[in-house]
């Protein structure tokens, strides 16, 4: 799995499942991720200075990216996060790899919920 495949489908997922529980919490008397009317902040990141109502949280990212090469082996590149992994993986007598670990954080504003 290329690392952009892996980031957007983590992304996405988050947010669809933040969405579903939407119904879930008002049902049970809950909020997820409360729009907050009263409360405006400015976000300053030294380029765009934005208002927002609504929390931005980071998704933080440490992946370690994997290249392998061998004979017998397809050459190719994967993203493995803890124990499990995705991408190309093969057997072969001589294989040269390396790994580069990858941190970062993504900043997103999640959908959010009127608090009733």
């Amino acid at each position: 799995m290329k690392l952009e495949e892996f980031v957007s489908e983590t992304i996405s997922q988050i947010i669809s499942g933040i969405q579903k529980t939407h119904d879930h919490a008002k049902e049970n008397g809950a909020t997820v991720n409360p729009r907050l009317e009263h409360k405006k902040r400015t976000l300053s990141t030294g380029k765009v200075t934005v208002t927002q109502k609504s929390p931005i949280h980071d998704i933080d990212f440490d992946v370690a990216v994997t290249t392998t090469e061998g004979k017998g082996t397809k050459g190719g590149i994967g993203v493995f996060v803890g124990p499990l992994g995705m991408g190309s993986q093969g057997q072969s007598e001589s294989a040269n790899s390396s790994v580069s670990r990858i941190k970062f954080s993504v900043p997103v504003a999640f959908p959010t919920q009127d608090m009733e």
